[in-house]
């Protein structure tokens, strides 16, 4: 998706309803669209900061400023890739807020990823189960198990509102991807099956605008994944293929720099496709269906 002209928001506190401001990070990748949005959640005494971002400056002064002379009571990470979570360590150092929301997450691989790395300097102070809650004045954030995109993802509840920030498991401007060895496509399908269950109002998602239709948009997800397994058993059907031959096929015109993630999404798929008994990978890295 083509990004929205300029000016954005960048560093600007705006409001999304009475409990909830975002900030946007200076951060616009192919991956982060217009950049991270950090949500700041309360309206009087305390606050909750929502995915704090990278630790760059400008953004953290950013925060400090919506902040103002409010007490920040978490510092919440919805997942621990490098544009979500770096900024929590300066940030928790400078409001004295513990850091709360999903586990720390090493993976010993040698597998390819893309540019989304993940964030080796997280340490929270509480990690969420799936069902705890934080809270604070007028506000609850109640922690929903989001595996997939990575298998610490959370979203968080707002049950005052019926808002659900998402993360990057459900975003406002393109699908998650999915990249083996810890983002598992298994995982993400029933995530989503999960989300599409609940009775949100709206999403906030840490990229792209608000989703005012979430689980029609959940719905549509869900089948276009299904579409994109169902082309890569159509695919392997025709023949035996190595990952990067279905990227001509299946993702005609995208951005080259986007190349690497499409191929680990369709590798994704093919591990999910793999446990499932539905195909296998033979010699050389070629793939076929069983």
């Amino acid at each position: 998706m083509a990004l929205p002209p300029e000016p954005w928001p960048t560093g600007i506190a705006e409001q999304c309803e009475p409990l909830v401001r975002r900030v946007l990070a200076p951060n616009p990748s192919p991956y982060t669209y217009t950049g991270t949005q950090t949500y700041i959640v309360g309206s009087a005494g305390d606050v909750a900061v929502i995915d704090p971002g990278p630790n760059e400056p400008d953004h953290i002064d950013a925060i400090m400023a919506a902040i103002g002379d409010a007490k920040v009571a978490a510092i919440m990470c919805t997942h621990t890739h490098r544009d979500h979570s770096p900024a929590a360590a300066p940030l928790a150092e400078r409001t004295g807020a513990p850091i709360v929301g999903c586990a720390p997450l090493v993976i010993d691989s040698d597998l390819p990823r893309s540019d989304e790395a993940f964030d080796t300097t997280y340490a929270p102070d509480r990690v969420l189960e799936d069902g705890e809650a934080m809270t604070g004045e007028g506000w609850t954030l109640r922690a929903v198990h989001t595996p997939g995109h990575t298998s610490n993802h959370l979203c968080f509840a707002l049950e005052e509102s019926g808002a659900l920030f998402t993360g990057d498991h459900v975003m406002g401007w393109s699908t998650s991807v999915v990249i083996p060895p810890d983002g598992d496509m298994g995982d993400y399908m029933a995530s989503l099956e999960r989300l599409q269950a609940r009775e949100d109002r709206v999403y906030y998602s840490a990229h792209g605008a608000p989703i005012e239709k979430p689980r029609q948009l959940v719905r549509g997800m869900m089948g276009h994944r299904r579409q994109r397994e169902n082309q890569i058993l159509r695919l392997l059907g025709e023949q035996a293929r190595t990952i990067p031959d279905f990227i001509p096929v299946m993702y005609k015109g995208l951005d080259e720099r986007l190349h690497k993630a499409a191929q680990m999404s369709v590798m994704a798929h093919l591990l999910d496709l793999e446990k499932r008994g539905l195909v296998a990978q033979g010699e050389n890295e070629v793939w076929q269906t069983n």
